[in-house]
């Protein structure tokens, strides 16, 4: 079965999705600068460009969307049916690269943390995260 969209209108989506500054992202960073946390976006001095840095508390916050990087058991991910080679390969490749940059950062002596897209919604999950993040960094925090 071939794709429901013509070419044109395919490209327009998938340009459409954003790679920063996504709802997620923001949400995150709101919270932390109410809680009187300071960081930097998107950090390219640091392997894998993270979303959030934490310089004063050396840890870094990756904010994955459950698709783009296979969240496995998750109901937001799910392979496409066509062209699924091509889909099996890229994610697969997508999570290599996760677990490349993790290591490349913890050599450096950064802590890393992960939150998915699926732990964001709905509004219950989303601020037992939020508080969880908090807790996270203020235990594992020197200042």
């Amino acid at each position: 079965m071939g794709d429901c969209f013509s070419l044109e209108t395919r490209s327009r989506i998938m340009a459409s999705i954003k790679a920063k500054d996504t709802k997620a992202e923001l949400l995150v960073r709101r919270h932390l600068f109410r809680h009187g946390f300071r960081y930097r976006v998107n950090d390219a001095r640091l392997p894998g460009k993270p979303d959030i840095v934490l310089p004063k508390y050396k840890t870094v916050i990756f904010l994955h969307g459950c698709f783009w990087h296979a969240h496995q058991g998750c109901s937001h991910f799910v392979l496409p049916k066509t062209n699924s080679p091509f889909w099996e390969q890229k994610l697969a490749r997508n999570r290599q690269r996760d677990q490349e940059v993790t290591a490349r950062l913890l050599s450096m002596g950064y802590r890393v943390l992960v939150i998915w897209e699926c732990e964001l919604s709905p509004a219950k999950r989303r601020e037992e995260t939020l508080e969880g993040l908090l807790n996270e960094l203020w235990q594992g925090g020197d200042a």
